[in-house]
């Protein structure tokens, strides 16, 4: 869950998550002018979420002095949904945070009680074994949130992870067969593909199972797509669509040993003609982009009534 939309509880644990890179510069130099958290430049998707709906943007969970009343948000970097003891149990090691979106869930049910009275490598095939769980594990956070009370869900499906620097460096290959139109790799798009379908199949079930509830599937594969193939047109630089801006190495301007924010990695000097900002998450232009995408696509859909 890289792409997972936090406003910084990452670097408000510890002691990992403090230390990270998110803490500092050059992370939120273009809106903030200094680190939040936030994994871009500047704003991020539920920034602009919030902008669109007339609220503040959403504190962190974790900064215990912030203000919720108007929402709060319960994301952390580089989370995800299975809990950590069940992927150390497939010899998955998870390097970020041990906060998964069961841990998430339990902050959400303690907030609301306050307010309301690997090592080793994986094959393809062991990594789409993965993705039932993977769905049923969302499936049920989504019957919490429901439980806790919602009637309008939105759930996220996951970005073409093929086109992002970080993945396009890990699994290079001089066999062109290997990449798209795009230049973005295949088998890692298609299992982004196979996850976002079994979790719209799951969406289905659930609103069979909520027929009161407004459940709606967040396109983000989709809306980065079309971001991506009118790059051009959107004011990018089609000639960097898939390097880094902040970042060093390779072919993609990114290296796992030297991240964004490590000594010596520099910064592109216009975010805003880059999509990617770290090789992992975007730059905030292309959040906004993605945003009034989704936007359009979900607002019909989540019968509000202005």
């Amino acid at each position: 869950m890289a792409n997972t939309p936090h406003t910084g509880n990452l670097i408000r644990e510890t002691p990992i998550g403090a230390a990270t890179a998110f803490a500092k510069l050059p992370y939120g130099e273009t809106f903030f002018k200094k680190a939040t958290g936030r994994c871009s430049n500047g704003l991020l998707m539920i920034d602009y979420f919030a902008i669109a709906a007339g609220l503040p943007l959403l504190n962190p969970y974790k900064n215990t002095d912030a203000s919720f009343s108007h929402g709060a948000n319960f994301a952390v970097a580089g989370s995800t949904a299975l809990p950590v003891e069940v992927l150390a149990r497939k010899n998955i090691s998870t390097m970020v945070t041990s906060s998964s979106l069961g841990v998430q869930l339990d902050w959400m049910f303690t907030h609301f009680n306050s307010i309301c009275h690997t090592d080793r490598g994986k094959t393809m095939e062991e990594v789409e074994s993965m993705v039932p769980d993977v769905v049923r594990v969302i499936k049920e956070a989504v019957r919490r949130v429901i439980h806790y009370g919602a009637v309008r869900v939105v759930v996220p499906g996951n970005f073409p992870i093929g086109c992002m620097p970080i993945y396009l460096t890990a699994f290079q290959t001089n066999d062109s067969a290997a990449y798209d139109e795009h230049h973005c790799l295949k088998q890692l798009n298609n299992l982004s593909v196979y996850h976002n379908n079994q979790l719209q199949a799951a969406i289905e079930e659930l609103k069979r199972e909520y027929p009161n509830v407004v459940i709606l599937y967040g396109d983000y594969y989709h809306a980065f797509q079309w971001l991506f193939s009118r790059s051009a047109y959107l004011g990018f630089d089609t000639t960097t669509a898939q390097k880094a801006c902040c970042g060093i190495g390779g072919d993609y301007d990114f290296s796992l040993p030297r991240m964004c924010g490590a000594p010596g990695v520099p910064v592109c000097p216009n975010p805003n003609k880059l999509i990617s900002w770290d090789g992992v998450h975007l730059t905030q232009k292309a959040y906004k982009i993605m945003a009034g995408w989704l936007i359009h696509d979900i607002l019909p859909k989540l019968q509000c009534s202005f």
